[in-house]
């Protein structure tokens, strides 16, 4: 099952067949203080680095979340919006907890975007859908309620039913354009929490055969070396089923390592893209190259 995103002019396919969709994460102000403190006085000149190191990176989608602290989320999601439009082609991913936000990025979007996100709460799904409705557009589900985030793999694929079956049969979202977020849990504070989520994939895969995408710097948040966790954990998910990750697409250690599971898994016929980036990077390490 393919979920297709598009900008003005270029459309990217998320799905089983396909790489996988690295989903560059930068265009946040959390736990960044001189960004958000730009934010605060309408300075958007930092997204347009975060932009351009994420495009260098080999992020496919964007992700844009204006949520800083005393700033006008609304107005600014407006300006991001057509600001990252002018400098790349890339789809967007527009982030936010907060309706009017949303509808904001989306008016000014244009092409189908990916909203992130809702839950299986059901105030959450009676606002949001129907706007990704309205806009066409697709959107990431994240299957925690008013009770709980649970933690079995069974609860989680209850509560993905749940907003797939709402989607699919009160607001007529095609199925293709719902993505599941599995909930990626830190292995820090219990090592058994990164198994639920892979078994939350192979079950979603198995039931629903949807697409699916998860944070990936939640699985090593307060741990050392969170690079090496990462590029460890993003391949096992990928083999999974999981089809993209919201992540820092400025990493070579974790770009590389969904380019090596794309590779190995037979989603690059004859390794051209992983030879052609192995090149590329031999090129900008010569002496003498810019």
């Amino acid at each position: 099952m393919d979920t297709v995103l598009r900008s003005r002019s270029r459309e990217v396919v998320i799905g089983p067949e396909h790489p996988f969709c690295v989903i560059g994460e930068r265009i946040n102000p959390t736990g960044r203080k001189i960004f958000q403190e730009q934010l605060r006085r309408g300075d958007l000149s930092r997204v347009e680095t975060d932009v351009a190191q994420q495009v260098a990176g080999g992020a496919m989608v964007l992700d844009i979340n204006m949520g800083a602290p005393l700033a006008d989320e609304t107005e600014l999601m407006t300006s991001a919006v057509k600001l990252v439009q002018g400098l790349t082609d890339l789809p967007l991913c527009l982030d936010s907890s907060i309706v009017e936000v949303l509808e904001a990025g989306l008016t000014a979007y244009e092409g189908k975007a990916l909203v992130n996100s809702v839950t299986a709460e059901d105030e959450r799904l009676e606002a949001i859908l129907p706007l990704v409705r309205a806009h066409g557009a697709a959107v990431i589900a994240l299957p925690n309620d008013e009770e709980e985030i649970p933690q079995e793999p069974e609860k989680r694929l209850e509560l993905a039913r749940k907003i797939i079956d709402v989607a699919t049969g009160k607001y007529g979202i095609d199925l293709a354009d719902i993505v599941i977020d599995p909930l990626a849990m830190p292995v820090g504070a219990d090592t058994s929490l990164v198994l639920r989520t892979v078994e939350t994939i192979a079950l979603i895969r198995a039931e629903f055969g949807v697409n699916m995408t998860l944070g990936a710097s939640n699985v090593s948040f307060g741990m050392p070396d969170r690079g090496s966790i990462g590029a460890a954990f993003l391949p096992i998910a990928i083999a999974a089923g999981l089809t993209s990750a919201i992540m820092d697409a400025r990493s070579t250690q974790l770009v590389r390592s969904v380019k090596a599971a794309d590779l190995l898994l037979n989603r690059d016929p004859w390794g051209a893209e992983w030879i052609a980036a192995h090149r590329a990077a031999q090129a900008a390490a010569a002496p003498g190259s810019p």
